[in-house]
């Protein structure tokens, strides 16, 4: 199969044939012939596990997220949780999330922390020394704080010396569909740059970003900030925002399960990536946040 001409019937056929065995993203071919087919290690660094507070979602159950996640060819999921958003105890968040991931081996945890409640730091502590979370994942527009704020500041440098990756939810939801007691603005990232000037080993990914030249430009000066691709727009989305940041700062990402899983998957097969691009996409890049 050309990975040119994988389309969006194919691609379904291949992630739901044999028992839902068959993987799509595993199936994107080399691009060298000659060369033994390349079997990637898929990482997706955006799922949520949980209820999504404001409707049920088909997969808000660990076990059918995580039977999909298989089902689509991903070896690791970058789990945080739903219930972050607007629970207040963010130690029993947390708690629930590393119990889940305990019991699925694709799942990794990724805690969450809310800037905003008393004794955050105590929280984020938890979550390197017992919880065993490999980063964090914040949600500024939900918990009410600005990215120039004193207490993110200190996160990221916490996070730095932990050799830990933040994470920045943009966005979670279309506003059109937000609850209208609960607006969230996508988060304004233009403090951002400068913010990392003053921790300079923090490892930052963003969440969720539609790039548009006036917010991405900034970005691209910054070194340490990385991008998934939940919300990349169009069959060319991906390959122009590697051209634009590099295929070093891009990383798989599905936003799973409120965006669905196999959207992300189709995005990358339509991308026309190559083999080198492929395996920094679908894998390397995450590793290297992760790396100490």
């Amino acid at each position: 199969m050309d990975r040119h001409k994988l389309d969006r019937r194919d691609w379904f056929r291949a992630a739901a044939g044999a028992g839902g065995a068959a993987s799509a993203l595993a199936s994107l071919p080399s691009g060298v012939a000659g060369d033994e087919p390349w079997q990637p290690f898929w990482v997706d660094t955006n799922v949520s596990l949980f209820q999504w507070p404001f409707r049920r979602l088909p997969l808000d159950e660990p076990v059918r997220l995580v039977q999909r996640l298989r089902s689509l060819g991903i070896g690791r999921a970058w789990a945080g949780s739903y219930e972050a958003l607007l629970h207040r105890d963010l130690r029993g968040v947390n708690d629930r999330v590393a119990e889940a991931c305990a019991e699925h081996r694709e799942l990794v945890p990724m805690g969450s922390i809310n800037l905003s409640l008393p004794g955050w730091e105590t929280d984020l502590q938890r979550c390197f020394a017992t919880q065993g979370m490999i980063g964090i994942r914040v949600f500024p527009s939900y918990h009410g704080y600005r990215l120039d704020d004193p207490s993110f500041r200190r996160l990221l440098q916490a996070s730095a010396e932990a050799g830990r990756p933040v994470q920045i939810a943009v966005t979670m939801e279309d506003p059109r569909t937000q609850h209208p007691r609960v607006r969230a603005a996508d988060v304004d990232l233009r403090p951002l740059p400068e913010v990392l000037r003053g921790a300079p080993a923090a490892k930052v990914q963003i969440l969720n970003l539609r790039p548009r030249s006036q917010t991405l430009e900034p970005l691209v000066a910054a070194p340490q900030i990385h991008f998934d691709v939940a919300r990349m727009d169009g069959t060319r989305g991906i390959a122009q925002l590697i051209e634009r940041v590099g295929v070093d700062r891009v990383c798989y990402g599905s936003g799973a399960p409120l965006l669905i899983p196999e959207a992300a998957a189709i995005r990358v097969s339509e991308s026309r990536l190559h083999e080198a691009q492929l395996r920094r996409v679908s894998s390397a890049n995450a590793q290297g946040l992760t790396a100490a």
